[in-house]
C-alpha cells in the first residue's frame, strides 16, 4: 500500500462528504431512473444495494479511489493464498482454508493445508456419525444421548449459535448443550438432568489449559467418574478438540479422540474446523459438510 496515496484518497473522500449537503432519497431516485441498477452488484449469490443510502456516483467512485490506494484487492488475494498477513503473530489468516475443496492450492510454508483441514473434517464428521449411530457408545455399552461442549469464546459462541440456529433444520438425534461459565452452578444445572453412562463430554481448548474450560472439564470428570467408577470410562466420554497432545492424554482421553486445528484459524471463525464437532454432532456429518458448503 502506498501511504501517501491512500492518505490522499481520504482526504479526498473527506472533502467529498463536506461538499454534500442534506439528501433526499427521494428526490435521488426521481433525478435518476438507473439509481437502483447502477447501484446494485451481485456476486456468490449475494445482492448489495447502496442505491438506498445517502451516496451519490460521486461518493462510490470516491470509495473505489480509496480501496485502490489501500490495495485492497491484492491485500485480499494475500490472504487467500496463505501470505502471513498477521504481521503482529507472524501468521497466515486462513479461515477461508476451512471451507476450501481438498487440494485447493491454499498453501501455507510450501505445503497445501487444505488436505490437514479434510484429513481432520473427515475424522471429525465420521465420530460423529458413528456416536449418532450408536456405533460409538459409553463406557458401559449404552448409546450416547447428549453431549455438553465445554469452551470459551471461540470454542463456545460460534458453535452455540450454530446449533441453536439450525435446530429445527434436521434430525436431532442427540441432546447438545454448551456450557462456557466457570461457576459451578452453569455445569451443574446442565448436567442435572442427564446420565454419565449416556453422556459425552467435548472440551474444546486449543492449548489445553484455559482456566474456565478446564475447570469445568475437571468438574464433568469427577461427576463421571463418581458415577461410573473406572479411569477407563473416560476416554469412552471425553474427547479433546486441541493442538496439546501432552495434557489431552494426561486427562485420560484417547489420542484418536482428539481433534486438532491449526494457529491460523481465528475464533471467530473457528466453528468451520474441529470446535464445530458439536455442530457435527447435533446435525450429522453431511449437515456439517452442508453448512461448509454455505
Amino acid at each position: 500500500m502506498n501511504r501517501s496515496k491512500a492518505e490522499a484518497a481520504w482526504s479526498a473522500l473527506e472533502a467529498h462528504h463536506g461538499t454534500q449537503g442534506p439528501v433526499s432519497l427521494r428526490e435521488a431516485f426521481a433525478a435518476d431512473a438507473e439509481r437502483a441498477a447502477s447501484m446494485t452488484l451481485t456476486g456468490a449469490g449475494w445482492t448489495l444495494d447502496a442505491s438506498k443510502n445517502l451516496v451519490s456516483d460521486a461518493t462510490l467512485e470516491h470509495l473505489h479511489a480509496l480501496a485502490h490506494a489501500c490495495s485492497l484487492a491484492e491485500r485480499i488475494e494475500a490472504m487467500f493464498t496463505g501470505e502471513k498477513i498477521n504481521t503482529t503473530e507472524d501468521r497466515a489468516v486462513l479461515h477461508t482454508a476451512l471451507r476450501a475443496p481438498r487440494g485447493s492450492g491454499v498453501v501455507v510454508d510450501g505445503r497445501d493445508v487444505t488436505e490437514d483441514v479434510h484429513d481432520v473434517l473427515d475424522r471429525v464428521t465420521a465420530f460423529a456419525d458413528a456416536v449418532r449411530s450408536g456405533a460409538h457408545r459409553g463406557h458401559t455399552g449404552e448409546a450416547i444421548r447428549a453431549v455438553v461442549n465445554l469452551g470459551i469464546g471461540g470454542s463456545d459462541l460460534g458453535p452455540r449459535m450454530v446449533v441453536e440456529a439450525l435446530r429445527n433444520t434436521g434430525e436431532r438425534r442427540l441432546d447438545v448443550r454448551f456450557v462456557a461459565n466457570v461457576d459451578p452452578t452453569d455445569l451443574r444445572t446442565n448436567l442435572r438432568d442427564l446420565d454419565p453412562a449416556t453422556t459425552l463430554f467435548v472440551v474444546c481448548s486449543k492449548t489445553f489449559t484455559t482456566l474456565e474450560t478446564l475447570s469445568n472439564a475437571r468438574a464433568a470428570r469427577q461427576w463421571c467418574l463418581d458415577a461410573l467408577r473406572d479411569e477407563a470410562a473416560i476416554a469412552k466420554h471425553f474427547v479433546a478438540v486441541s493442538t496439546n497432545a501432552d495434557e489431552v492424554a494426561a486427562f485420560g482421553i484417547a489420542p484418536e479422540n482428539m481433534f486438532g486445528f491449526w494457529e491460523w484459524v481465528g475464533g471467530r471463525y473457528s466453528l468451520w474446523s474441529a470446535v464445530g464437532l458439536a455442530i457435527a454432532l447435533a446435525e450429522g456429518g453431511d449437515g456439517f459438510r452442508a453448512l461448509l458448503a454455505g
